[in-house]
């Protein structure tokens, strides 16, 4: 484990996020740093897309999810 440092705004926005998104703050950080990742890695898709193909890799059926 590493210690990264980030500014004070952003690690309030992080603490927010994690009480609204129900994560502990490492965990909304690091959901954040792997989204930003995949957009990087993936610049022509969509936020809605990337999350699909996570949860295809996971192997989530999300018909399954959603009852549908």
């Amino acid at each position: 484990m590493g210690i990264v440092k980030i500014n004070d705004q952003l690690h309030e926005d992080i603490r927010k996020a994690s009480s609204v998104m129900v994560r502990s703050i490492n965990a909304q950080a690091e959901y954040w740093i792997k989204i930003g990742m995949l957009a990087e890695a993936n610049p022509g898709m969509t936020f809605s897309e990337i999350m699909r193909e996570q949860m295809k890799q996971a192997d989530v059926d999300l018909r399954k999810v959603i009852g549908g």
